[in-house]
């Protein structure tokens, strides 16, 4: 496995500050983190990246999740500027969602997630078998 080297005194520094500092403000790093950090809102986010969807649409492409957590997920997201909603005039009235600009760039962070987690799925598998065998 391939490490790469970070600035640990700047990194650590950072750390302190994220982690200790009281972020009460009306938007802070970790009201934020806890949106981006929520599985359904990364599942959200990495289907609108492929294309606009109707409800139903995300609903029946994210396996588990259930009408209420979808919108209350869809209405985080839009609240955050991540998610837009546009409701159609169509008869029955249609609601289509796609990614804002700024849901995109936050894509592209996302997408690192996952390609880092696809490369490092068998590294993680065997340590949690290694893990659980020194448990028993």
């Amino acid at each position: 496995m391939k490490v790469t080297s970070i600035d640990l005194e700047r990194h650590n520094q950072d750390v302190d500050t994220w982690v200790t500092n009281d972020f009460s403000g009306p938007c802070s790093v970790r009201d934020i983190l806890d949106r981006v950090g929520d599985k359904w809102s990364v599942l959200v986010i990495l289907r609108l990246g492929r294309k606009t969807e109707r409800f139903r649409q995300l609903m029946r492409s994210i396996d588990g999740i259930s009408q209420r957590m979808l919108t209350v997920t869809l209405r985080g997201l839009e609240r955050d500027g991540l998610v837009n909603r546009k409701v159609l005039a169509t008869s029955p009235p249609a609601v289509e969602y796609s990614l804002t600009p700024l849901g995109l760039l936050l894509l592209d962070q996302v997408t690192g997630l996952v390609n880092w987690a696809l490369e490092h799925e068998a590294a993680v598998t065997a340590c949690r078998q290694s893990y659980d065998a020194r448990q028993t």
